[in-house]
């Protein structure tokens, strides 16, 4: 019996709409195989409920065999740096409940545990976006490379070298934390870049670039090499649900009063549930 597989936007500490829509996928699929399920990262943060979120998803993926998984996004990195005394908490973070749990160390040691980019029936899974210069397999070699020092014995000290706009652009013959750090900034912070694939990181609340700006979305980039790939992504709401041949985009914007969505990977189907706003419009990211 063939397995679905589903990829499901950001959640960002929605606990119930998370239940909702993993009771929705079950009712879906009936008698079928158990789906494979993949969350397009920030699991936690901003939204009510980050820590049932986080212990739910962590369950779900340890009883699932691999069935189950999540790549990482800027929110769930910020919680390991703030877990590991990298950055401070900010004003508007609901992580409280995490760093203070009798489990958190088991909770972060599996967040920091998750890929960075997920391949899956043909398709890619990221965060936020690819470069234009990358080929899948390539995203998926460089996400590797971050993946093995965020589960290395230096996790602080790669912690401390991710954050920072420069380099804002790829270059082959990039070293260590600044290679990392294009990487990272790719795949989970991206919206928009130039034509040549420098990015930007000033504009948030927008689905598209001001006139004469030369800025575009990252998909838009023309010859960027995965566009004959099918790449699905979430953190970007103010875009909300996109669905072109070989892109998915599935933040549509839950914890501002969206939807949080799921989609089937083999058909397209579209599964919704209704979210209430937990966090007024402004300073999405």
């Amino acid at each position: 019996m063939q397995r679905s597989t589903y990829v499901i936007g950001d959640l960002q500490g929605c606990h119930a709409q998370t239940v909702a829509l993993l009771e929705r996928i079950a009712a879906t699929e009936g008698g079928a195989a158990a789906p494979r399920i993949l969350f397009a990262g920030d699991l936690i943060n901003r939204g009510p409920d980050s820590l049932a979120t986080l212990r739910h998803v962590r369950a779900l993926a340890e009883a699932s065999g691999g069935r189950v998984d999540s790549v990482l996004g800027n929110h769930d990195l910020h919680l390991l740096a703030v877990a590991h005394g990298i950055r401070p908490p900010h004003p508007s973070d609901t992580l409280d409940a995490i760093l203070a749990a009798p489990d958190r160390d088991e909770l972060i040691d599996w967040l920091r545990r998750r890929p960075l980019a997920i391949e899956a029936d043909g398709h890619l899974l990221v965060h936020a976006g690819v470069l234009p210069q990358w080929s899948k397999a390539q995203a998926l070699a460089l996400a590797g490379e971050v993946e093995a020092r965020l589960r290395g014995a230096d996790l602080a000290g790669f912690l401390g070298g991710m954050y920072g706009n420069a380099p804002a652009a790829w270059d082959e013959a990039l070293q260590d934390a600044a290679r990392l750090r294009v990487v990272v900034n790719a795949m989970t912070r991206l919206r928009f870049c130039d034509a040549a694939g420098v990015m930007d990181f000033k504009m948030k609340e927008s689905g598209t670039a001001p006139e004469g700006s030369g800025l575009m979305p990252w998909f838009e980039v023309p010859g960027r090499r995965t566009e004959n790939d099918t790449v699905a992504f979430g953190h970007w709401s103010a875009l909300g649900l996109l669905l072109r041949p070989n892109l998915i985009g599935l933040d549509s914007g839950c914890v501002w009063g969206g939807q949080l969505t799921a989609v089937r990977l083999h058909d397209r189907a579209l599964l919704q549930v209704p979210c209430p706003s937990y966090q007024q419009p402004g300073g999405k990211n």
